[in-house]
């Protein structure tokens, strides 16, 4: 069986994430990682002596195309979407702390 899942644990990856979370969240995701735990240790007890490794369901392989810069006919109007702009592109916030 998986080990428990403590809200100390749930509350340092919250922390990690920089999430903060309510006493009820708390509970939930406790609860839910508890529960993703359980099923990870279920399939990792399944007997797959006698079954064939599948890499994949299509014989397919990934379509590459090159990669072109393509210069977009009116700027103005794709950075018309934009809520921040500097120097002819999109600004956006920093996202790491």
């Amino acid at each position: 069986m998986a080990e428990k899942v403590s809200k100390e644990e749930v509350m340092h990856i919250a922390k990690l994430a920089c999430l903060n979370l309510s006493e009820d969240e708390l509970s939930r995701y406790t609860k839910d990682m508890q529960e993703m735990l359980e099923f990870a240790d279920t399939i990792n007890n399944l007997d797959t002596e006698n079954v064939n490794e599948t890499l994949g369901s299509i014989s397919k392989s990934n379509a590459f195309r090159k990669d072109e810069v393509v210069d977009f006919p009116n700027k103005d109007l794709l950075l018309k979407n934009a809520p921040s702009q500097e120097d002819g592109m999109f600004h956006i916030p920093k996202v790491i702390n």
